[in-house]
C-alpha cells in the first residue's frame, strides 16, 4: 500500500485505531467509530441503502457529497457521478476484517486528490497473521449480525485473508427494513525473496425498505412514524470490485508498488419528497447508478538519508477512468413510471495523477513533513436515450490542479511535542454541473487550511492532543441562471478540536474528544447570505468514553455523546437542536469456559432512550435518530 512508512508519523492532525480498538466497540458499522475522531459527527439519514452525511473539519456534506474522502488499501471508494459528487458508503467493509484506520484531519494527504478537502478516512484490510475469529450478536428490532475473519498460511510461500458479514434488521420505524451480505478476499504469494503479488476481490448485495423522512410537526407528534404520503421507497446494491497487486524489494528500503482494478457497481434508490410547504405535491423518484471504474498505478516508497539525516517518502502516477450511466425518473406511481426519464446519459470522468511525499528528519527539534499533488481531469456526457425536458450534456473541459502541503513537527522535550502546518485542496463542480456547457473553464473550488498543535505527554498514561484550524474556501461555485456557473464565492471555517487518553492502569481508561467549529460564509451572490453559519456543521461536539475492569475478566463500557444545534438552512432560520446520548455496556471473557479467546457483550445504546433528529435539513424534513436499542454480542477467537 503506497504510503504506508508516512501514515501516522508526520506534522499533520489525524487520528488512528487498530484492530483491537476496532473489535473492542462491536461495530456493525465502520461508521460508529467516528465519534471517537475530534470534529466528526455522522448525522443519521436512517434510510436503507442511503449513504449518510459526515461532518469534518467544518465541513458538512462528507459520505452523502463530496467533502470526505475514502480508500481502501489505496484505492479510491467515493463515486464521482453519482447521486452527489464524491457520494461513499463505508459499508461495502466488513468492520472485522479492518487492520488498521486513519482519519486525516483536512487536505493533508498528497497521496489522495478530489474529494480530499474536508478530510480522508484511509482504511487498511488484515494482512497477514493466523487468525479465525467470529463476532455475533442480536438485538431489538430483530436485529442480527453476524461476521468473520480468517487469516492463514497456504503452503509455504501464500497468504489467505478473508472475511464476510451478514447483516439485517426491521428498523426502529415502519418500513424501514434493511439487509446486506458482504465478503470480501486477498491471496498474497511470493514469487521470490523480493518480489509478491496479490489478487483481492470484494463483492456486496445490500436491500432495504425506505421510511422518508418526517415533517416538523409529524416529528412532534410521532418521532417514529411515517409519513403517509411516501411510497414503498427502498433501495438495492451490488457492488463488486476486483484488484491485483505487485510490490519487489528494489532495495533493503525500497519497494516498487503497483496495483490495477475495477470497481462494477449498480443502484437504485426510490424515494419520496416534497417540498417545505404543507401543501406541497409529494413525488416518488427514482434514480440508477450503473459504475464501471478502472484504475492503475504505481508508486516507488522507501527510506533513504539526504545529508545524512533520514528520509521517508513516496513517489508515484496513478490514473483512473470512471463512467456513470445514470437515469432519473420522476412522479412513479409505487416504483411504475408514468413519465420519460429527466435524465438518461452516461457520465464520463477520466483522472491522471502524480504526487509524492516526504518526511525528513534534520533533528528532534526540526521533522519536516512536505507532499505535492497534481491532478489533470477529462470527461464527457452522453445522452443514452429520449430526456424530457432536454438536458445541457457536454464535455467536461480539462482541468488541472496542483496542491502542496507543508508542515513541521518540533520536539521540544520528551513530554512535549510541537506541529504546525500547511495545506491545500480542491474541488471540482458537481456531478452534473461540471458536464454543462455553462459550467466549462472553471477553476477548482481551492481549499487552503492552515493548522498549529500541540501533544503533550506530562506524566505516564496521560496523553492530551490539541489544534486550532483555519480553513479558506474560494473560488467556489455559483449558477447564475440554469445551466451557467461562475467561480464566486468564499467560506472560512475555524475550529478548535482535542483529544486525551488517560489510561493509569490496564483495568481502567478513559477517552475524550472535543471540537468547537465555525464556518461561515464571508462571499456569496446573495449578499443576504454573508456572515451565514454552513448547514450541518455542530458547533461543539463532545464524546467521552471509559472503560474499567472491576474484576480480571469483566468490563464495564460507558459512552457519553453531545452534539451541539447546527443550520438547517442557509438562511440560518431553522436549527437542529442539540442532544445528548447514553450508552452503556458490559463484557465478560469466557476463555476459561470455551477454551479459545471469547466474551460476551450486554449493549444498551442510548440508554435514557432520548429522542433527537440525527439529521435536519432546509425542507423542515426530519431524520430521527435511533431509539433505545439492546442487544447481545459473542466475539470468539480460535
Amino acid at each position: 500500500m503506497k504510503g504506508q512508512r508516512l501514515r501516522a508519523d508526520n506534522a499533520f492532525s489525524s487520528t488512528s485505531f487498530d484492530t483491537k480498538a476496532i473489535k473492542d466497540r462491536r461495530l456493525t458499522e465502520v461508521e460508529q467509530i467516528f465519534r471517537e475522531v475530534p470534529g466528526m459527527n455522522v448525522r443519521d439519514y436512517n434510510l436503507s441503502g442511503v449513504a449518510n452525511q459526515i461532518v469534518i473539519r467544518g465541513f458538512g456534506n462528507g459520505g452523502h457529497g463530496g467533502d470526505l474522502g475514502m480508500v481502501i488499501d489505496g484505492i479510491p471508494l467515493n463515486e464521482a457521478n453519482s447521486h452527489a459528487d464524491g457520494y461513499v458508503d463505508s459499508n461495502v467493509l466488513v468492520p472485522l476484517e479492518i487492520g488498521a484506520l486513519t482519519v486525516y484531519r483536512g487536505p493533508v494527504s498528497a497521496l489522495y486528490g478530489n474529494f480530499n478537502r474536508g478530510g480522508l478516512i484511509a482504511f487498511e484490510t488484515r494482512k497477514g497473521g493466523d487468525y479465525l475469529e467470529a463476532d455475533v450478536s442480536a438485538g431489538g428490532f430483530t436485529t442480527g449480525d453476524a461476521q468473520v475473519a480468517l487469516g492463514t498460511a497456504i503452503g509455504g510461500n501464500g497468504q489467505l485473508n478473508a472475511a464476510a458479514q451478514a447483516f439485517r434488521t426491521d428498523g426502529f420505524r415502519p418500513q424501514s427494513d434493511a439487509h446486506r451480505i458482504t465478503a470480501a478476499a486477498r491471496y498474497a504469494v511470493a514469487l521470490g525473496e523480493d518480489l509478491h503479488v496479490s489478487i483481492s476481490a470484494r463483492g456486496q448485495y445490500a436491500r432495504g425498505d425506505s421510511p422518508g423522512y418526517l415533517t416538523l410537526a409529524q416529528y412532534r407528534l410521532d418521532p417514529y412514524g411515517i409519513d403517509p404520503r411516501v411510497q414503498n421507497d427502498g433501495s438495492r446494491k451490488n457492488f463488486a470490485t476486483l484488484r491485483a497487486d505487485l510490490a519487489y524489494t528494489i532495495l533493503p528500503d525500497v519497494r516498487l508498488l503497483a496495483f490495477a482494478y475495477t470497481t462494477q457497481q449498480d443502484f437504485v434508490r426510490f424515494f419520496t419528497r416534497g417540498g417545505a410547504a404543507p401543501a406541497a405535491v409529494w413525488r416518488q423518484r427514482e434514480e440508477r447508478y450503473d459504475r464501471a471504474v478502472y484504475g492503475a498505478g504505481t508508486s516507488l516508497n522507501g527510506s533513504a538519508r539526504l545529508i545524512n539525516r533520514k528520509l521517508d517518502f513516496v513517489v508515484g502516477v496513478e490514473g483512473f477512468s470512471e463512467d456513470t450511466q445514470y437515469q432519473f425518473y420522476d412522479d412513479l406511481a409505487f416504483r411504475r413510471r408514468t413519465a420519460p426519464a429527466q435524465f438518461d446519459r452516461t457520465l464520463k470522468l477520466k483522472s491522471v495523477s502524480a504526487f509524492g511525499e516526504a518526511n525528513w528528519t534534520i533533528d528532534p527539534l526540526l521533522q519536516l513533513s512536505l507532499g505535492m499533488r497534481y491532478d489533470r481531469f477529462t470527461g464527457d456526457c452522453v445522452v443514452d436515450g429520449l430526456e424530457v425536458p432536454d438536458g445541457n450534456c457536454g464535455k467536461f473541459r480539462a482541468v488541472d490542479n496542483l496542491s502542496p502541503k507543508a508542515g513541521v513537527r518540533s520536539q521540544l522535550a520528551s513530554w512535549l511535542q510541537l506541529r504546525a502546518s500547511y495545506s491545500q485542496g480542491f474541488a471540482l463542480p458537481e456531478a452534473q454541473a461540471k458536464f454543462q456547457t455553462g459550467a466549462q473553464g472553471l477553476d477548482p473550488n481551492k481549499i487552503k487550511q492552515v493548522e498549529v498543535g500541540a501533544k503533550v505527554t506530562p506524566l505516564e498514561g496521560l496523553e492530551v492532543d490539541a489544534v486550532a484550524y483555519r480553513v479558506d474556501s474560494s473560488d467556489e461555485f455559483a449558477s447564475t441562471a440554469p445551466g451557467v456557473f461562475v467561480n464566486f464565492g468564499k467560506t472560512r471555517r475555524t475550529g478548535v478540536e482535542a483529544s486525551a487518553l488517560w489510561r493509569p492502569s490496564s483495568a481502567f481508561e478513559v477517552r475524550a474528544v472535543y471540537a468547537h467549529a465555525a464556518s461561515r460564509v464571508r462571499a456569496n451572490l446573495d449578499p443576504a447570505l454573508i456572515g451565514k453559519e454552513v448547514t450541518g456543521v455542530p458547533k461543539d461536539t463532545v464524546t467521552i468514553y471509559s472503560s474499567i475492569r472491576p474484576l480480571p475478566r469483566l468490563r464495564l463500557q460507558a459512552t457519553y455523546r453531545h452534539v451541539g444545534r447546527y443550520a438547517a438552512d442557509e438562511a440560518n432560520v431553522l436549527f437542529s437542536p442539540a442532544y445528548d446520548i447514553f450508552d452503556l455496556g458490559v463484557s465478560y471473557e469466557l476463555d476459561w469456559l470455551l477454551r479459545v479467546p471469547s466474551r460476551i457483550y450486554l449493549n444498551a445504546d442510548n440508554v435514557f432512550d432520548e429522542v433527537y433528529a440525527s439529521t435536519f435539513n432546509s425542507l423542515s424534513s426530519v431524520g430521527t435518530g435511533a431509539p433505545r436499542f439492546v442487544r447481545v454480542d459473542v466475539q470468539l477467537g480460535f
